[in-house]
């Protein structure tokens, strides 16, 4: 398994929100922070267990490189590359029929 990083996509596996992709945005030793822009936004983000969520080995180039560097992070950026991740993913299905 791929280590964990900020901007990569990651799913919860578990709670009221099981199914929900989001963007991780931190990390520390026991939690991951997620945000989807929406309900659970920069300032305001999800905390979940490791064993909660299933992250997408993906990493959304743009969002790591803010999250790295001292540029703000907006919502709408979160909100945008998720929507992407989700239209491909259904493109993935349609093709596959």
């Amino acid at each position: 398994m791929h280590e964990l990083q900020t901007g990569m996509y990651a799913r919860s596996l578990a709670g009221h929100d099981k199914g929900k992709l989001y963007i991780i945005i931190a990390l520390d030793e026991n939690y991951v922070y997620l945000a989807d822009g929406k309900q659970r936004t920069i300032d305001h983000p999800k905390k979940k267990r490791f064993r909660h969520i299933q992250p997408d080995c993906h990493v959304d180039s743009q969002i790591q490189e803010k999250l790295n560097s001292s540029r703000k992070l907006r919502d709408e950026e979160i909100k945008r590359a998720i929507k992407l991740k989700e239209a491909q993913k259904q493109e993935v299905r349609n093709v596959k029929g």
